[in-house]
C-alpha cells in the first residue's frame, strides 16, 4: 500500500513483477509488502519465519479439505457437534474415518 501524495489516500501499489503480468496475486504482493514492512520495523527477523508464526501449531503440516452443503447441513452438523460436546473438525474426523472403513481402507484417525 502507498499514499497519494495529492490526496492522501491509500492507493495500492503493484509490483514490478505484477505489472509485467507475472509472479504473485495482488493478495500475496500486499502479504510479502506486510511481510517487508514489519521486517523493516524489526518486529520480524525473516519472512519465512512470520508465515509459518502466523498458523496455528495444530495446523502445521496439515491441508484444509472443504465441500459446500447446503445452509441445513451446515446447521445440523454443528447442533450435533453441540449435542456431543465436540467440535465439527472432530465429528467430520470420525466420519472420515467410518467412510475409509466403509471402503475397505485404513482410517486416518485425525481429530
Amino acid at each position: 500500500m502507498g499514499v497519494d501524495k495529492k490526496t492522501d489516500e491509500r492507493v495500492h501499489t503493484f509490483t514490478s513483477e505484477q505489472q509485467a503480468g507475472r509472479g504473485m496475486s495482488k493478495f500475496g504482493a500486499m502479504k510479502q509488502q506486510r511481510a517487508e514492512k514489519a521486517g523493516a520495523i524489526g518486529d520480524s527477523p525473516d519472512q519465512a519465519t512470520a508465515t509459518v508464526a502466523t498458523r496455528a501449531q495444530t495446523r502445521q503440516g496439515k491441508k484444509a479439505v472443504s465441500a459446500y452443503f447446503s445452509p441445513e447441513v451446515s446447521r445440523g452438523l454443528n447442533m450435533l457437534a453441540a449435542e456431543q460436546g465436540t467440535t465439527l473438525q472432530a465429528l467430520l474426523g470420525e466420519a472420515i474415518d467410518l467412510l475409509m472403513r466403509q471402503h475397505g481402507k485404513h482410517p486416518f484417525g485425525e481429530r
